[in-house]
């Protein structure tokens, strides 16, 4: 086999500057194809441009802080270590100016939330600790203040929070409520007497638990409680509340907690748990930008609906979501880069050779376990991007509508679950491809791993986010036909029916059939082509949300026990639908990308991993698109083949894309993403080479007992 050649020395150091075509290897299983994408090239420096975004000088500042060695994870710590390491590494963000860009100008910040965010989600390259312990510092401590409270408050305490003068927790969930916040059983009930809230713990089900910084470091917290006054509870509030004493770190009376201990990840966090037995805190502790109580217990609130109050101040804390969104992608590039680089070097079994064994990369199946992943991670990075510039515009106020932030909560409710999972799924997958080196924690997977672990259920559970998303797209539809006459609503239903008809009696996938005339060339044209995807894509998420809709008719008319058991019985698909969603929104945000790019190589080969992407969510719901009628056998059995073939065509370009990342070794920090393989390799096939060169190289058994038998034949004959 050709050797490949050396890529060590263009790897990019994280400026996305370099441009570089790559050399194709020849494939064993298709030299041809291999060569006709030979002809394009990806322009890698426009490439990472691109991947970079709006805010690409904000990222790349914050992923040169993230490549000093004082910010990296120092593996095989205690946990009590990590602790005091993470914090210590925070005071270096403070030093950097990296924590301050969310927060007004009024108090020495830059308004900069799109920004902010996007220097947060490189932080996960140093040590994903660090970055949540920020995240839960600045992020969600801070960004309560900022949020919910008023220029009073901001005055206050903003200044010794962006210092870490002042540490802070979240402290919102509890032992027996997570991603059900409205029933949070902590209370701050309002003594007019002495104008002060008491807040209390009633029971151990009630303790704030999880909390970061709650262990060790948290001077105060922003605590979410019932908002109790005259007998009415107003619903959950968040009140402002010293935890310890600054000098002794002791808790001030009233206050109690314990640590949670070792976790599975994220050691690097002090998370614990924090109960209060009635604890008094000044009136104006309140952050009553939301809802007021005046010194005599009367409650006030601009937005006079409960559950729209309830929902605008959980709303205003979207950006933890926006955040670990781009963080997983982030995580997944790093898995990639050094899982593909690593297969480019790495060797194995004589497949097309008696002398040379294999590059891992030129395996099909090594191709589709990470070519895949590597196109869903480019769906996923683009789709960051969109939400991010949609969170920016509403915290901007550019785009600041009740609709607005609806959308931008639905996005990321879509969004974070898919590359949250995804992360999981390509560490995963990438350790596996690197065989036992990738279980060494020098090369991370491992590591990071058990880091992301969490992110799939903090923020909001994935599966409950995508019920919301779910009752989104069910209100969305409803809402089409709330003002349609009786005609238009009779006529889109026989249309419906008709379509359903054709569906399910097979007639769609006759014609189909018909249409391709046996070919499996087009056959594979039908569903390749960017309209074909779509309308596949598209169709499958109306249909899913219109069949659930049809089961859950009437539901808002029946008794709440039948309502609750009728909507019990649809769950499953309405998650299914939502989830069909994201992935629709991936691909769309994948597509409107390509239209920004100029490069014509690098427009046809990012168009191959787009149609890589879009082949393969239809080939994993290829069940449900045949049971539909949405594709014919023989269309169906094409699209596995033409997945096939767009990997042998992006083999020659996989390290261009992932060089586009932009990562260099102060970010990868993988051993075997250093070139240390090839140089192992080479070694290798040098001394068996000089070994045969010599003649004095030892036969090997199996070639000594054919040329036996072959002996034996020929003196018989």
């Amino acid at each position: 086999m050709t050797e490949l050649t050396d890529r060590t020395a263009g790897i990019p150091t994280g400026n996305g500057s370099r441009t570089t075509q790559s050399t194709p290897a020849p494939t064993p299983q298709a030299a041809t194809p291999a060569a006709v994408a030979g002809a394009a090239a990806v322009d890698v420096a426009a490439l990472g441009e691109l991947l970079l975004g709006k805010w690409a000088d904000t990222r790349l500042k914050s992923r040169a802080l993230a490549g000093r060695p004082e910010l990296y994870k120092t593996e095989g710590l205690t946990h009590t270590e990590h602790r005091k390491r993470a914090f210590g590494q925070l005071k270096i963000l403070v030093d950097n100016g990296a924590v301050h860009r969310a927060f007004p100008k009024s108090v020495g910040g830059s308004d900069d939330h799109g920004g902010n965010v996007a220097g947060f989600q490189e932080l996960v390259i140093a040590d994903p600790s660090l970055q949540i312990k920020a995240g839960v510092q600045w992020g969600l401590f801070g960004s309560a203040v900022n949020h919910l409270g008023t220029a009073e408050h901001h005055k206050k305490w903003l200044p010794g929070i962006m210092s870490l003068d002042i540490p802070g927790c979240f402290a919102m969930t509890e032992t027996g409520h997570g991603s059900d916040v409205a029933s949070i059983a902590t209370t701050a009930t309002y003594d007019p007497a002495t104008e002060e809230f008491v807040v209390h713990t009633p029971f151990r089900a009630a303790w704030k638990d999880y909390i970061g910084n709650a262990a060790a470091d948290g001077l105060a917290a922003v605590v979410f409680a019932q908002l109790v006054t005259n007998g009415v509870n107003h619903g959950v509030h968040a009140f402002y509340m010293d935890l310890r004493d600054p000098g002794t770190k002791e808790f001030l009376p009233g206050i109690g907690g314990d640590d949670d201990g070792v976790k599975g990840g994220l050691n690097g966090i002090d998370n614990g748990r924090l109960h209060f037995t009635h604890v008094r805190i000044p009136r104006t502790n309140l952050l009553n930008r939301y809802g007021t109580v005046d010194a005599a217990g009367s409650y006030s609130s601009p937005i006079s609906s409960p559950g729209r109050r309830f929902f605008t101040m959980l709303g205003t804390l979207v950006q933890g979501r926006v955040s670990l969104d781009g963080a997983a992608v982030t995580a997944s590039k790093l898995a990639l880069k050094t899982a593909i680089q690593y297969a480019t070097e790495r060797r194995q079994f004589n497949a097309s050779s008696r002398t040379d064994e294999e590059v891992l990369l030129d395996y099909q199946r090594h191709q589709r376990r990470l070519f895949t992943r590597l196109a869903t991670t480019y769906a996923a990075s683009f789709a960051s991007e969109q939400l991010l510039q949609k969170f920016d515009d509403v915290f901007s106020g550019r785009n600041d509508t009740d609709e607005d932030r609806q959308d931008l909560e639905t996005l990321a409710a879509a969004l974070k679950p898919l590359s949250t999972w995804h992360a999981l799924d390509t560490l995963q997958e990438c350790r596996e491809a690197c065989g036992g080196a990738g279980f060494l924690i020098e090369n991370r997977f491992a590591s990071l791993r058990a880091d992301l672990d969490v992110y799939a259920t903090f923020e909001g559970d994935n599966t409950v986010l995508l019920q919301l998303v779910a009752k989104r797209l069910l209100a969305d539809y409803a809402r089409e036909f709330r003002t349609v006459n009786f005609g238009v609503l009779a006529r889109y239903v026989v249309g419906q029916a008709t379509g359903v008809a054709i569906h399910r009696t097979g007639l769609r996938g006759v014609a189909q059939f018909v249409a391709d005339s046996g070919s499996v060339q087009k056959a594979a044209l039908a569903i390749k082509d960017e309209a074909s995807q779509r309308a596949l894509l598209t169709d499958r998420v109306q249909t899913m949300v219109a069949e659930v809709a049809a089961g859950l008719k009437g539901a808002n008319k029946l008794p709440q026990q039948q309502g609750a058991a009728l909507f019990n019985q649809h769950q499953n698909e309405l998650i299914e639908a939502a989830h069909a969603h994201a992935e629709l929104l991936q691909w769309e945000a994948f597509t409107d990308a390509l239209g920004k790019v100029t490069d014509p190589g690098t427009k046809v080969v990012l168009t191959w991993l787009r149609d890589l992407f879009g082949l393969s969510l239809i080939e994993k719901n290829l069940a449900w698109y045949l049971m539909n009628g949405r594709l014919s056998m023989q269309r169906g059995r094409t699209v596995g083949e033409y997945i096939n073939r767009l990997l042998v065509k992006i083999r020659p370009h996989a390290l261009d894309l992932v060089d586009a990342f932009g990562f260099g070794p102060e970010h990868l920090r993988a051993e075997i993403a250093t070139g240390a393989e090839k140089l192992r390799q080479d070694e290798a096939r040098e001394y068996f080479r000089r070994q045969r060169a010599s003649g004095q190289a030892p036969v090997d058994e199996k070639i000594l007992l054919a040329r036996t038998a072959f002996d034996k034949k020929a003196s018989r004959s």
